[in-house]
This record gives structure tokens, sequence and C-alpha cells, in this order.
């Protein structure tokens, strides 16, 4: 088959041109991955393409690119999957992440935000004679964030991270989810108090990407939701983010729909002027342009089949954590 690659390249020793765009046509076989495709680029065509790749089996992550708009292993992504009909396939840098030349990253952001999570464990107390041992069950719950090989595919796709730089992002919160639940560790309460600040888990929106995106099934965003459910359930409720899912699941679960001015109160506090005054612009702004209802009255109504929506919130009491 005939590989048709548009590939974005960027030149530090001539920065001032940006970057740009550039096509390649190779013939490959039809077992030919992304990666096999560019590295025959760079071996056969064009020395110049600089590419970062090493095991080619999906398992160390250092080949994690941006493929038609979607961050993806590339050693695992095969031309015939994403185009099988010879079209162009657009293969560009990581988002969100400083780029070095083409390809390659500087993956300096990527590891400070893993690190900001102290990701190693950290009992108390004297050490045991043998060695810390945790329950078979509470490895099989770790299986699944133990999973993850660093690849920063769910950093390029969050889209938290392309406005908020702070946010500590997916890869990391996931990370901070194996140390908070492994039982050998002793510093449960400190992690959730760090996490439930400004630029933790409560800055996740929940748009799903880096579920998408994970090539190795360790689903961030669920991650983030159980740390989530947990900070609430050692009381730590008296921050923004907690008292906001929880007036959300108030008020849906009472009326049926979501009672915007009543969240930005309840979250910010009362006392709070300036958010407050914030989240009023953004409502005339939302208001005006017709993506805010209008009120029948002062009072926020009830919605039919208000009841059916509350026995939800009673039945599954974690659904509120993914508010």
């Amino acid at each position: 088959m005939q590989a048709n690659l548009r590939v974005r390249r960027y030149d530090p020793e001539s920065a001032e041109q940006g970057s740009h765009l550039q096509d390649y046509q190779i013939e490959v076989p039809d077992h030919f991955t992304v990666l096999d495709a560019l590295m025959k680029v760079r071996e056969e065509d064009d020395p110049s393409l600089a590419l970062r790749c090493s095991c080619r089996a999906s398992i160390c992550g250092s080949c994690a690119m941006t493929v038609n708009g979607r961050a993806s292993l590339v050693c695992k992504t095969k031309m015939l999957d994403v185009a099988p009909d010879g079209q162009a396939v657009l293969v560009e840098p990581m988002n969100n992440q400083r780029v070095v030349k083409d390809l390659v990253v500087d993956l300096q952001f990527f590891w400070g935000k893993v690190r900001a999570v102290e990701p190693y464990l950290q009992p108390r107390g004297e050490e045991p004679e043998g060695e810390y041992i945790a329950s078979n069950e509470s490895m099989l719950n770790l299986l699944t964030p133990m999973g993850c090989i660093m690849c920063g595919a769910c950093v390029s796709a969050c889209t938290v991270l392309e406005v908020d730089k702070n946010f500590l992002g997916p890869a990391a919160l996931a990370k901070a989810y194996r140390f908070v639940a492994d039982p050998r560790d002793d510093e449960t309460q400190q992690r959730l108090e760090s996490l439930n600040e400004s630029s933790g888990v409560w800055d996740c929106t929940r748009c799903y990407m880096c579920v998408d995106v994970c090539p190795k099934g360790v689903a961030p965003m669920d991650r983030i939701m159980d740390l989530r459910e947990s900070i609430i359930e050692a009381g730590m409720t008296n921050t923004p983010g907690a008292r906001h899912i929880e007036s959300f699941a108030r008020t849906v679960a009472h009326s049926g729909s979501l009672d915007e001015p009543m969240l930005a109160i309840d979250t910010w506090g009362r006392t709070n002027i300036i958010k407050l005054m914030d989240n009023a612009m953004l409502g005339f702004r939302t208001l005006r342009r017709g993506k805010l209802p209008l009120r029948s009255g002062p009072f926020h109504p009830r919605r039919p089949g208000a009841d059916a929506v509350g026995r939800i919130f009673k039945q599954d009491p974690a659904a509120k954590y993914c508010a």
C-alpha cells in the first residue's frame, strides 16, 4: 500500500519560521504501523526527521504522538486502521508539551507533574522483619493504575491542561491513586489533603479524553473520581471542589435539574464577592448566548420526573463524585 504521511516539522535552529507540514509518500507492506512508516521515511528518504521510539511493542511508551488529532502510540497504530483507503495521515508531536524538534517533545513538564504527587511508597513505623505485605484483594485493585507506562498520551489529550498548566493532569493523578490505594503507604491523609487543593482532582472536567486515548486501559479519569470519593469520605469537604459536587448532587436530586446560581453560591461561599461577581458575569454571557434557561420565578422549580432522578442518587451515592 502507499502511505501518505503529513508530518508536522519543527527545527529549533530556524524557529523563526515556525512549524510546517511536510508530505511523504512511500510504499509499505499492509502490516506496517505508523511508526514503521516514519522510520522508513527517516532511513530511506529524510534522515533529518526527528522522532522518539524504543521497544516498538507498546511497552516503553516513548513513541506517543498525535495521529489525525488523537494521541496515540504509533508503534501500535496500523496504517491500514487510520488510512484504509490510502488517505493522508497527519502525524504531529504530543500536545500540551514543548516541542524539541519535529515529533520529539520535552517531557520535563510531564515528569514534573508525576514527581509532584510523590510517586513512591511512604510507610511509617518500624520496618517489618521480612517484607511489607499487601493483600491479594488490594493488589488486584492496583493492577489497573499500575499498568501505566508513562507514555503521556493522556496528558497530550487533556483539555484542562490546554488552558491551565497548573493542573496536575491525568497521569500524575492516576499515579497518586496508585499510592493512596496501597495499604503499605501511610501518607494517605497528607496525599488527599494535597490533591484536594487547587490544581488537584477537582479541576478535572470529565471530558473522557484521557480514558479514550490511554493505550493500557488505565482510565485516569476513573482514578480521579475514586480520589474524589476518598476525599469526601475522609471528611475534607470545605473546599470549592467538594462543595461544588455536594451542591450539584443536592439540587439535581431534589429538582431534577441543575440550579446554576445556587451552585455558584454554594461552591464559592456567600462572602467570596470576587468569585461570585466573576460567575455572575459568566452567567450573563451564557444567558445572552441562549445557554442558560430563564426561570419562570425566583425559585428553582421541580421538573417532571424529579423523583426518579432523586432515586438514582439514593441508589448510587457515588454518582455525585462524577459531578
